[in-house]
């Protein structure tokens, strides 16, 4: 998985562990929905981190709850 693809992955679970939509989330995190649906989709290639940020906010964790999984550990360093 790349980085983009890891962290679509972490909000979609972050979702369904706690039973709410995309537009839930958005609605909760103050951040339109459109950003929600980009991350998730294929149109948002690199995530802001001060969307990750609100989105962390809005899901009442910390950056590095978000980003201490086994996915993000395994993931190779991506050079452009």
């Amino acid at each position: 998985m790349s980085l983009k693809e890891t962290i679509a992955f972490r909000i979609a679970q972050f979702c369904e562990e706690r039973n709410i939509s995309p537009y839930a989330l958005a609605i909760s995190c103050g951040v339109d929905k459109s950003t929600i649906y980009s991350i998730l989709g294929n149109k948002s290639k690199s995530p802001e981190v001060a969307s990750i940020k609100k989105i962390c906010d809005g899901l009442e964790i910390t950056l590095g709850e978000f980003f201490s999984t086994p996915e993000f550990d395994a993931l190779e360093q991506e050079i452009k």
